[in-house]
């Protein structure tokens, strides 16, 4: 069997490792853009969800948007 090469040298694979073990975040947050994917796309979900509901809701009870 050959054997494939890494991807990485072993080398700069323990350096990112011990990198990113030396930090004191959640793992999730240890990138620098790993707060608009794990923070921000989550609240802006809720936050266009919530308005969507608010407006069904006050549009059922208005009555308006009905078909005829």
């Amino acid at each position: 069997m050959v054997e494939e090469p890494a991807f990485r040298p072993r080398e700069k694979l323990i350096e990112k490792q011990k990198m990113f073990q030396s930090i004191h975040k959640p793992t999730y947050l240890k990138g620098p853009m790993d707060k608009v994917t794990s923070i921000a796309i989550p609240i802006a979900l809720a936050g266009s969800s919530i308005y969507l509901i608010g407006r069904g809701i006050y549009n059922m009870s208005h009555g308006i948007g009905k078909k005829e």
